[in-house]
């Protein structure tokens, strides 16, 4: 079984998220793109803290395809510096583990 991970993106409106999941799910670069549409997000940004009501999409894909997953988000993503981090799935359905990696290159 190949390495698989969760990858974690927040974006600041569900028509960015839906616009980056559509092409990362198209691109195979995702099997599945889950998206929740109202996450209050609280962080250091500037020497100051602030928050911003984002939509975050959780994603399932290959990890040896995360660079070019992670190369897209940033062409695609309005923010400056967007949160694209990789967690890695320990577990789970063997036929679920199987179909993300068939759906993903």
């Amino acid at each position: 079984m190949e390495d698989l991970v969760i990858v974690l993106i927040t974006c600041p409106s569900l028509e960015i998220a839906n616009n980056i999941a559509g092409r990362l799910v198209t691109d195979r670069l995702a099997a599945c793109v889950n998206i929740i549409e109202k996450v209050q997000s609280i962080f250091q940004w500037q020497n100051a803290v602030d928050q911003a009501s984002e939509c975050l999409l959780i994603i399932k894909t290959k990890k040896k395809g995360f660079k070019l997953l992670c190369d897209r988000v940033l062409k695609l993503h309005p923010y400056q510096t967007p949160e694209v981090i990789a967690l890695p799935i320990i577990d789970g359905s063997p036929e679920y583990l199987n179909w993300i990696a068939e759906e993903t290159i």
